[in-house]
């Protein structure tokens, strides 16, 4: 893994039809003096200009990449990430861009990831009163289910899109196994680093409702495909069971 000195940073962004709130977040982001990758995910004629005129404006800091098809934010995603890491980068920051993150709080999540490289930093999400209850309360299914599935609490929210990834854990999961690349894949990533034995640092980071008023999250198939995931991870973790009691053990071992 990189030295500290060595923690060369990017940001990762996943567009989909986020015309309207794409440039005010990665404007944000540059701000914080962040190289970054913008992933079109087959968007729509109007978006996709739109990107092509961010990244001639911001030449040397802005990448941008696309998809001929629609393959999911996990998709994007990953695209991002192996194009990061082949450029030399160390970490890369995944946030939204329907501009639902606090991309003030990214100084924190570089400061933390420094700090610790070798660990996902993991926004927590603090919601203000734009977040519709049910998708509040919904994700406490998610919540409980990871928490099965790790053996642990360690990961408080896996739904959060805005994190740091170490791009060395990151490329090693990738390379062995296929992952989910719609909305089952922020929680599919974080457990299965966290089971390759990544920790997970949690940082709370305030979240409201996209500017643009846009999700493509769906309702039937999306919820259909986390469900599955779950049920997937439960055998696994069944299969990593004994690794994982005794990786909680030396930790209370340590701790005490």
């Amino acid at each position: 893994m990189p030295q500290a000195e060595q923690f060369k940073p990017c940001a990762v962004i996943p567009v989909y039809d986020h015309e309207h709130a794409i440039g005010t977040v990665l404007a944000a982001v540059l701000a914080h003096q962040l190289p970054c990758v913008l992933v079109d995910d087959a968007s729509s004629a109007p978006c996709a200009a739109v990107l092509d005129e961010l990244a001639r404006a911001n030449p040397g800091t802005v990448t941008l990449l696309r998809h001929a098809v629609n393959r999911g934010k996990g998709g994007a995603v990953l695209t991002g990430v192996r194009h990061a890491a082949a450029a030399g980068f160390t970490h890369a920051l995944q946030i939204d861009a329907d501009g639902q993150h606090c991309t003030g709080d990214i100084p924190r999540f570089l400061q933390q990831a420094a700090a610790q490289p070798r660990s996902v930093i993991a926004g927590c999400p603090q919601y203000d009163e734009s977040v519709p209850p049910v998708r509040l309360y919904a994700r406490y299914l998610t919540h409980v289910w990871v928490w099965i599935n790790t053996l642990s609490l360690d990961i408080k929210d896996s739904m959060c899109g805005f994190r740091i990834y170490p791009l060395p854990s990151l490329v090693r999961l990738i390379q062995r196994r296929k992952l989910g690349e719609r909305m089952d894949f922020d929680t599919e990533v974080l457990v299965r680093l966290y089971w390759d034995g990544v920790s997970v640092v949690n940082l709370p980071t305030r979240v409201t409702y996209p500017l643009d008023g846009v999700s493509h999250f769906r309702m039937g198939l999306d919820n259909l495909l986390i469900s599955r995931l779950h049920a997937t991870l439960f055998f696994g973790m069944l299969l990593r069971a004994p690794r994982l009691l005794g990786r909680r053990l030396r930790l209370a071992r340590r701790q005490a």
